[in-house]
């Protein structure tokens, strides 16, 4: 059987180096490339041509977009709409990496950990900016609320900010971790129904179209679950929970 985590193995496809550092062009950048490019085209076309009884495709992005800019509104508050365009980006991205990633011979982008784990620190870098420019040095209280007696700060401090820089961790590895985990059991079902042949193979085949269907899920859920803890963090900053 063919080795189910070959697929996500980068190869370079247009070698670039500039003194020590390696800008190589990989097909896990194309697929990035790609998915910018379809949430462009799925989102900007809608707008350029705006219309008072919406289409199917305006129909669909301003439900995207109006589902985010109520979520953003509900966790963080009034403040909310000014972050959407970040959350959009994230989602939108995250979303078609993912989906991109299901057409088979393609990559997923999201499969990589370099990947999550660069969208994980921006989003909690801006969280942490955002906690800093409404609170200034006051933001450091989270780590130790107002009411937390003093014998027990020494305990809290080390458990809350342990708990503070694991969640881009927590949110690099989810996204990480249920990407690869599908995509390497499609894998091992599709080579099992090549391996056993017409005979014997109907049984992995239907298995392999139900995980499919369930991936194409998962891409939309795992999307939505980045998105929306990015949201939670950014509130957190805002109201020092």
């Amino acid at each position: 059987m063919e080795n189910p985590l070959h697929h996500f193995e980068l190869h370079t496809l247009v070698p670039i180096r500039i003194g020590g550092l390696d800008l190589s062009i990989t097909q896990g950048v194309v697929m990035m490339w790609l998915a910018v490019a379809a949430a462009f085209a799925v989102l900007f076309f809608p707008a350029a041509r705006l219309k008072l009884v919406p289409g199917r495709r305006q129909s669909l992005v301003e439900m995207a977009v109006v589902f985010l800019r109520d979520m953003s509104v509900e966790l963080i508050g009034k403040k909310g709409p000014v972050f959407l365009p970040l959350l959009a980006a994230l989602f939108f991205f995250v979303l078609f990496c993912n989906l991109l990633g299901l057409i088979p011979g393609t990559f997923t982008a999201t499969s990589q950990i370099f990947v999550t784990g660069a969208l994980a620190v921006t989003a909690y870098f801006v969280s942490v900016g955002v906690g800093l420019k409404y609170h200034g040095l006051h933001y450091f209280k989270i780590f130790a609320p107002t009411g937390t007696p003093s014998w027990l700060v020494p305990l809290m401090v080390p458990i809350e900010v342990i708990s503070h820089l694991a969640r881009p961790l927590s949110l690099a590895l989810r996204l990480f971790a249920n990407m690869t985990a599908g995509h390497t059991i499609l894998a091992v079902l599709f080579s099992l129904t090549v391996s056993l042949g017409i005979a014997l193979g109907w049984l992995p085949f239907g298995f392999t179209v139900a995980i499919y269907l369930l991936e194409f899920a998962v891409a939309f859920i795992q999307a939505y679950i980045f998105t929306i803890l990015t949201t939670v963090y950014i509130g957190d900053a805002v109201h020092l929970h």
